[in-house]
C-alpha cells in the first residue's frame, strides 16, 4: 500500500536520486544536497511548529512505495508565497484602445507584472515516477497537500495557486524568457534559474523587470505561443489541477510564460467533498463483497503525524464512521475511534 507522509532526513538520499531526474522549469526540487537538506529541515520544523498565522513554513511530502519502502514521488507547499518579500507574476490583462476620430476601437493582450499571488499558499515539488503516472496514488500524492489544508486550515491561505513549467527546447532555452527577460537580465534561460532558482521575491525583479505593462502582440510568434502552455512533463500535474478546481488564465509565469493555476478553497473538490469520519475496523461477512465500493483518499486527523493512503469502501456520506482493515490503520497510524479525512477520488 503506497502511503503518503511527511519527509523524514533518512529520505535525502532518494530525494538526491530525484531531484538528478530532468525535470524541467524552476519549480522543482533543489539539485544541491546542501539545499535537499534544508529543505527537509524546513519542512520537519514546520510540521512541528505551533501556527496561529501562515508565513514561512513549508511542508514537504513523499510518496512511499510499498513492500520496498522506495521514495517514489513528491509534493510540497509553502504557507505563504513571498512571506519574506514578495512573489512576483505577469497578470494576464485586457487593455481598450479607442479612437473616436477614427472609428476605431480594439482589445490589446498585454501583461503586467504584479505581486497579487503574495501570501496565497503555493504548491510546488510535484512529482511521480513513470510507473505511478495515471495511478490513484498519483492523485493522492497530488490531494494530500490539500487535505493537509483541510486538516489544519489556520496553516494555510484561503487561496492557493500552483506555477507549473512551461514550454523549453531540448536545450533547455525558453522562447518567451529569449523574447522578455533575456532583454533586462542579459542571461540564458538556464542561467536565470541558476542565478535566481525559484525565489520570485528577489529585489534583481524589481530592479530589472519592466514595471510598465507589456504588450503581447510586440513579442515574436514563438513567444506568444509559449505563454500559458505546458512542458509535456506537466500535463499529469496539470490535469490533476484542473479537475481538483483549480483554473489556469489570470497569471503566467515571469521566468518561462508556464502558467499559475489559482483558486480559493472554496471552489476545491478536496475542501468541498471531505468527510470526518471516525475509524471503525472493517469485517470482512458475506454482504460486505455486495455492497458497493468507491475509491477515497483518506489522512490520519493529526496534523503533527500526518498520513495519507487510498482504500475502497462503502459510500460515508450517510455513515458516521469509515470502516477501515488493520493495514490502512496502520499505515495511517490511527485506532479505532480516531477521526480522519475521507475524499473520494
Amino acid at each position: 500500500m503506497y502511503v503518503v507522509r511527511p519527509v523524514e532526513l533518512a529520505d535525502i538520499a532518494a530525494l538526491e536520486a530525484l531531484a538528478a531526474v530532468p525535470m524541467p522549469g524552476v519549480h522543482t526540487l533543489p539539485k544541491t544536497r546542501e539545499k535537499i537538506l534544508a529543505m527537509i529541515e524546513l519542512s520537519i520544523a514546520s510540521f512541528a511548529a505551533h501556527v496561529d498565522i501562515p508565513s514561512e513554513e513549508a511542508y514537504l511530502l513523499v510518496l512511499e512505495s510499498p513492500g520496498d519502502k522506495k521514495i517514489v514521488g513528491t509534493a510540497a507547499m509553502f504557507a505563504a508565497a513571498g512571506s519574506n518579500g514578495t512573489y512576483f507574476s505577469f497578470r494576464n490583462d485586457v487593455i481598450q484602445q479607442v479612437s473616436r476620430d477614427l472609428n476605431i476601437s480594439h482589445s490589446v493582450h498585454a501583461l503586467t507584472l504584479c505581486s497579487e499571488l503574495t501570501g496565497y499558499s503555493q504548491l510546488s515539488s510535484f512529482y511521480v515516477g513513470e510507473r505511478e503516472h495515471g495511478t490513484p496514488e498519483a492523485a493522492l500524492l497530488s490531494r494530500a497537500r490539500l487535505m493537509l489544508a483541510v486538516l489544519a486550515p489556520h496553516r494555510f491561505s484561503d487561496r492557493f495557486f500552483v506555477p507549473l513549467a512551461g514550454v523549453t527546447d531540448s536545450e533547455g532555452g525558453s522562447p518567451f524568457w529569449d523574447a522578455l527577460g533575456r532583454k533586462f537580465f542579459k542571461m540564458d534561460f538556464l542561467d536565470a534559474e541558476r542565478v535566481i532558482g525559484g525565489a520570485r521575491n528577489r529585489t534583481l525583479i524589481v530592479e530589472l523587470m519592466p514595471h510598465y505593462p507589456v504588450y503581447v502582440p510586440l513579442l515574436p510568434g514563438d513567444a506568444q505561443a509559449a505563454m500559458g502552455q505546458i512542458h509535456p512533463s506537466g500535463e499529469l500535474a496539470f490535469n490533476l489541477l484542473t479537475a481538483e478546481g483549480f483554473e489556469a488564465d489570470d497569471y503566467i509565469d515571469i521566468f518561462d510564460g508556464g502558467p499559475i493555476l489559482q483558486a480559493h478553497k472554496n471552489t476545491l473538490r478536496t475542501f468541498t467533498g471531505a468527510l470526518q469520519r471516525r475509524v471503525a475496523t472493517s469485517v470482512d461477512s458475506p454482504d460486505r463483497g455486495r455492497e458497493p465500493q468507491l475509491r477515497y483518499a483518506v489522512s490520519s486527523g493529526s496534523e503533527h503525524n500526518f498520513r495519507a493512503v487510498v482504500t475502497h469502501c462503502p459510500p460515508l456520506e450517510s455513515q458516521l464512521s469509515v470502516a477501515l482493515s488493520v493495514e490502512v490503520q496502520e499505515a495511517l497510524q490511527v485506532a479505532e475511534g480516531d477521526t480522519v479525512i475521507c475524499v473520494r477520488i
